[in-house]
């Protein structure tokens, strides 16, 4: 078991989801409930995730949490591209 607030990656992560809420926040009011909402869960859902692994009993299953926040990453990096391509920052 970890203290997650400890973890370096933790702590880049919160400040990952900050600064994607402070850049979904220029983007257009009709994406609310579309491209904003789906690049904030993900976002959000990695520090979550490191925080619930690094409570786990067993450094494999903290391994299985850490995928499931890299996921999260290559979703906020796929909304990313989306958001680029349309335009929307």
């Amino acid at each position: 078991m970890y203290n997650y607030k400890e973890l370096n990656v933790w702590n880049r992560s919160v400040d990952f989801t900050c600064e994607i809420y402070r850049i979904s926040e220029e983007f257009p009011d009709f994406e609310k409930y579309g491209i904003i909402s789906q690049l904030r869960r993900a976002s959000s859902s990695i520090p979550a995730n490191i925080a619930e692994g690094s409570g786990k009993s067993s450094k494999k299953d903290f391994n299985r949490f850490l995928e499931i926040a890299n996921g999260s990453c290559n979703e906020v990096d796929t909304f990313s591209c989306y958001s680029i391509e349309i335009k929307l920052f």
